[in-house]
């Protein structure tokens, strides 16, 4: 317990607000409050410690491999493994604390890789980089609620991605498709879940916050293969999950820098439909549609997701609490399908939605008194004045105009956000 409180205590004791008794068991309290919570900065020595240990053993071995015999290889090939897996079982068994917990899990995690590899090369086992990194997440998921451990379970996630990478975006020949990163992404779901309903202000909460809309955004890109037009689509219907996720009553309790799946959700739909406010895209656009293709069922099987996501927000909250943000992958899903064939009906469609969502964003700005988002809004709406400076045949005069109707623009909306805050402060 700090200095400053104690002294509060004392201050209270002495104005007779509450007695000497009912202080001790104060003090009492936080402090046994205190002695629970595991140290952040004695875990995260612990994780980066745990990385060093791990990689001066392989280092070690390493400088001297050739000299030994293929059986001394084997048994220091399973060393690392089998050292991870009795500190691991001691911190299980013995319930040690979180850092023993984490530190153990991550030199676990990697002893696994390492052990993989070296047999591997040990034995000549042919294999490729991606079946190499599906096995050895495979191998380590378990750990993620055996230990309980937020390294692991990030180290899954960013394993995890860099298989869906390897195997459907750079091995883009091969037209495989990373199944297994869905497998994976649900392994994760059930910790993630427990830590928003438990620890939603938390750190590593914050951590998974990002990360896991970050994870999504680039698996997804592996599942685009023979119709990539649908790609877009997949996209934004993704946006409309994150964004509606984002909504949901438990993520109330955060501020919005700490939401990830908001603030990836609203970038992403902006400059997505940004790209659509003009003519190229939507005119090279094939006619017709594949409906039987895997990235037809994906968009259909996102679509689902957040129609129901968006049902749930009115559901508990009422439809006056839905925003455009929400629905605008709906939009985009009639712009795409309805009204593509028309490509000039289309730009001017999406050009208005941008500036609805634009002019939607500064009201919820301002009615939150939050000079980010009224500033975002602000910013949507000027990037497509930019955009259509570039495809217009307005004179310089008009442009000019516009300009500075955007610059005044943002002077006195500040301006009058700010009266209206130190109103509300006076109050």
């Amino acid at each position: 317990m700090s200095l400053k409180f104690q002294k509060e205590l004392q201050q209270l004791v002495a104005d007779q607000v509450i007695s000497e008794d009912i202080s001790n068991k104060i003090s009492e309290y936080y402090d046994q409050k205190r002695r629970k919570q595991p140290n952040k900065l004695f875990t995260i020595f612990g994780i980066f410690g745990s990385l060093l240990i791990g990689s001066g053993i392989i280092l070690m071995l390493a400088h001297n491999w050739d000299d030994f015999s293929r059986m001394t290889k084997t048994i220091l090939a399973f060393v690392p493994l089998l050292l991870g897996q009795l500190i691991a079982g001691y911190a299980i068994l013995k319930d040690k604390s979180r850092t023993w917990k984490e530190a153990s899990g991550t030199f676990l995690f990697f002893a696994v890789g390492a052990s993989i590899s070296l047999v591997s090369q040990i034995y000549n086992i042919s294999g490729d980089l991606g079946d190499f990194l599906k096995t050895w997440t495979l191998l380590c998921l378990p750990l993620l609620y055996l230990l309980r451990s937020h390294a692991v379970g990030l180290l899954v996630i960013l394993l995890g991605t860099y298989y869906a990478a390897e195997v459907g975006i750079w091995s883009y020949r091969s037209n495989n498709t990373p199944w297994f990163y869905v497998l994976f992404v649900l392994g994760v779901l059930p910790h993630y879940w427990f830590q928003v309903r438990k620890h939603i202000t938390a750190n590593t909460t914050t951590i998974f916050n990002w990360i896991l809309p970050a994870s999504f955004m680039v698996g997804l890109g592996a599942f685009i293969s023979n119709n990539s037009e649908l790609g877009f689509v997949m996209y934004v219907t993704l946006f409309g999950i994150f964004y509606n996720i984002g909504k949901l009553p438990a993520f109330q309790k955060i501020r919005t820098l700490r939401n990830g799946f908001l603030i990836l959700g609203s970038l992403g739909t902006i400059i997505l439909l940004m790209i659509f406010t003009f003519k190229w895209p939507w005119e090279e656009l094939i006619d017709t549609w594949v409906y039987h293709s895997q990235e037809f069922y994906i968009s259909c099987f996102f679509g689902v997701i957040a129609v129901l996501l968006l049902c749930y927000t009115i559901i508990k909250k009422g439809v006056q609490f839905v925003n455009l943000f929400q629905v605008s992958f709906i939009l985009f899903w009639m712009l795409f399908f309805l009204v593509a064939a028309n490509p000039f009906i289309a730009m001017i469609c999406t050009n208005i939605l941008v500036f609805i969502l634009g002019i939607t964003a500064i009201k919820i700005g301002s009615d939150k008194l939050n000079f980010g988002i009224l500033n975002y809004g602000l910013l949507i709406v000027s990037i497509l004045i930019i955009c259509r400076f570039f495809d217009t045949d307005m004179s310089f005069v008009i442009r000019g105009l516009l300009f500075v109707i955007v610059g005044a623009g943002f002077f006195f909306t500040n301006y009058l956000m700010l009266k209206k805050q130190r109103k509300s402060q006076t109050m």
